[in-house]
């Protein structure tokens, strides 16, 4: 049965052109420099000093593996990109209204 599964989880990745397993890897790899961008974000906001490039880094680590998705990805159903929309947008918003929070705690 897990044979069956992995079967089916790879021909995924052969109809659309992504290899689940490397959009997995690229999605929690960039897990530990989100946050670490995020935590250098915080830093720099706490000392009043510019934080576009770490949330430059920050953004891109969210979005890192959907990028593969666009590159790599070919005939993605426009569910999809609806849905990933859907969590890209609240997750900028919820991630938007925790930083701006643990600023505020630090001054």
């Amino acid at each position: 049965m897990l044979a069956d599964i992995n079967q089916w989880f790879l021909s995924l990745g052969a109809d659309y052109g992504v290899n689940p397993y490397v959009f997995g890897a690229i999605y929690v790899g960039a897990i530990p420099f989100f946050f670490a961008s995020i935590g250098w974000l915080v830093k720099r906001a706490r000392a009043g000093r510019s934080t576009v490039v770490p949330t430059m880094c920050a953004g891109f680590c969210f979005i890192s593996a959907y990028l593969y998705l666009a590159i790599a990805g070919r005939n993605i159903p426009l569910w999809v990109w609806i849905f990933l929309g859907v969590l890209v947008l609240y997750g900028a918003w919820s991630t938007i209204r925790d930083t701006r929070r643990k600023i505020r705690e630090g001054r």
